[in-house]
């Protein structure tokens, strides 16, 4: 079981072409054809992009696709450096003012320098549009080397550096996420399927730690599987610390959200983190579908903790960190929801690929071909 558990902290991917046919969908038609489903896409973004604003208090910016290496503001995903970035020279002026660059995996670091950058007050925050390109993920059907999100960030008080003001902000995004799915119904009335359940109107909040104690014979896919059967819409809580067995629920990088700050559970435990995970029920593909990850950012004292734990000291050298480390940017809340993974499930689909144009291989397009799913090239 040990080996099990620290594979599967790697990340939710399938990593098996055979293991992939098997668990696709055997009776599958899409409810919207190829037209059909780009008005519906593009319909759901521009209502999330709309209401999320809205409830936030965020406006929409500029987002880069390429970031210098030496700047730090790249996300690393995960702090066992299994999954790096895509990175170039660009020699400019024949190598007399050269620029090391790197394709983002995420705006995570970027979005909190952003607050500063766009004059951000308290209570004010930013949407981007973000595009990332991730090349050690496995193409299956919900995790493509192309990644979209509405990353957002919004600056908040050190008084709100807590457990209640994390739950009012998740709420407030499933909210919008959920009057997305109603909007998308009204629009296409064949989205609304007894085949298929909608998603729930609530979600329930859980410590990773809590799920651990329910399945504590489980690896972490298989734990998370579980729970979204017992509650199909869930936040978890606390995602990165190490947990009563010794591991983390997930690794999470030490530089942007808190997951080491002490906490109390509802019936009084210490428990630690700031941040989490909202994951759904498919009830397409019948698996766990994870939407969103986001959390309260680290602080002065709590980043140079992380980076101690996670022995990546050498990081406080960038100029992201000692901005945070000399309270030089402000303290945030902030998240990344997944733009193709919410189409996927609002629309309901069986294949990202079905809302996303991007690269497959082709033993992947024949499965998907062989079982009626037909994805964009």
């Amino acid at each position: 079981m040990t080996d099990e558990k620290k594979a599967d902290l790697a990340g939710p991917g399938i990593g098996d072409y055979d293991e992939l046919e098997k668990i696709l969908p055997q009776d599958y038609t899409s409810l919207l054809n190829p037209k059909e489903t780009q008005l519906a896409t593009y319909a759901v973004k521009d209502y999330i992009e709309e209401k999320l604003c809205k409830e936030l208090n965020l406006i929409r910016v500029t987002v880069p696709l390429i970031v210098d290496v030496e700047s730090g503001v790249n996300d690393m995903l995960d702090r066992d450096g299994s999954r790096t970035p895509i990175q170039f020279h660009v020699s400019n002026d024949r190598d007399k003012n050269p620029v090391d660059a790197q394709v983002v995996q995420a705006a995570t670091k970027w979005k909190r320098m952003a607050l500063k950058q766009f004059g951000m007050e308290i209570g004010e925050g930013l949407l981007t549009d973000m595009r990332a390109v991730r090349k050690d993920y496995f193409l299956d059907h919900d995790h493509s080397a192309y990644v979209d999100q509405w990353d957002w960030e919004l600056a908040i008080t050190a008084e709100q550096r807590n457990l209640n003001f994390l739950r009012e902000v998740v709420r407030k995004i499933w909210k919008v996420l959920k009057g997305a799915e109603k909007h998308a119904q009204e629009l296409f009335p064949k989205l609304k399927t007894d085949k298929y359940a909608d998603m729930p109107d609530e979600l329930t909040f859980i410590h990773a730690e809590e799920i651990l104690e329910r399945y504590p014979d489980l690896p972490r896919k298989q734990r998370e599987t579980a729970i979204v059967q017992e509650y199909p819409a869930i936040f978890i809580i606390g995602i990165g610390w190490v947990l009563e067995d010794g591991y983390p629920h997930e690794m999470r990088a030490a530089d942007y959200d808190d997951w080491v700050t002490e906490t109390t559970s509802e019936d009084g435990r210490q428990m630690h983190g700031l941040n989490g995970d909202i994951l759904v029920w498919n009830p397409v593909t019948k698996r766990r579908h994870e939407l969103t990850s986001m959390g309260i950012r680290v602080n002065a004292e709590t980043l140079v903790k992380q980076l101690e734990l996670s022995g990546q000291m050498n990081m406080l050298e960038y100029p992201y960190h000692q901005a945070i480390v000399n309270n030089e940017i402000p303290l945030s809340i902030g998240g990344g929801i997944g733009q193709s993974r919410t189409f996927m499930l609002i629309l309901k689909k069986a294949h990202i690929g079905e809302v996303s144009a991007t690269i497959w291989p082709k033993k992947l397009k024949d499965i998907c071909k062989a079982k009626n799913i037909h994805v964009i090239e």
